[in-house]
């Protein structure tokens, strides 16, 4: 039924959770992969503390290294599973914008995301991206949620 599924993931403990279903949803559906994580720009002023680095070369550098492991382990969850894996590393102050266009310019048929990740009180004053990837989507969503 299902031939590509996006997967993003931020790396929050829900978020990983949702990898390895979606990872073996995908083995069982006889689908490829392609795993997406998005980082946030740089920001001078911020209430991420994440984000309050001494400078703009360390938080990049910080915010790739973080993304490259996580799109690792999703490779090696993928491969473990027999599944074709594609990683994708995007930065973008709108992540449901950018989870909605990887999925159409890589042409997967479903979207598989956890049901909130970690952007903390942000996720709650704006609306969870999955919310707005649910909202703006034209691609089904398949949404793990955690308890």
């Amino acid at each position: 039924m299902y031939h590509h599924v996006l997967i993003p993931t931020d790396g929050s403990p829900l978020s990983t959770v949702a990898v390895e279903h979606s990872m073996d949803f995908a083995r069982d559906a006889d689908a490829k992969v392609t795993v997406l994580t998005v980082m946030s720009p740089f920001h001078v002023f911020s209430a991420d503390a994440g984000e309050l680095t001494d400078t703009r070369a360390d938080y990049e550098r910080l915010a790739r290294a973080h993304a490259a492991e996580i799109l690792t382990d999703a490779q090696l969850k993928a491969r473990a599973r027999g599944v074709p894996c594609d990683v994708v590393q995007l930065e973008s102050d709108s992540p449901y914008d950018a989870i909605i266009n990887t999925a159409d310019k890589s042409g997967c048929d479903l979207i598989a995301m956890a049901s909130h990740g970690r952007r903390g009180v942000a996720a709650i004053v704006l609306g969870s991206e999955t919310l707005k990837v649910l909202t703006h989507s034209k691609i089904p969503v398949l949404v793990y949620r955690g308890v």
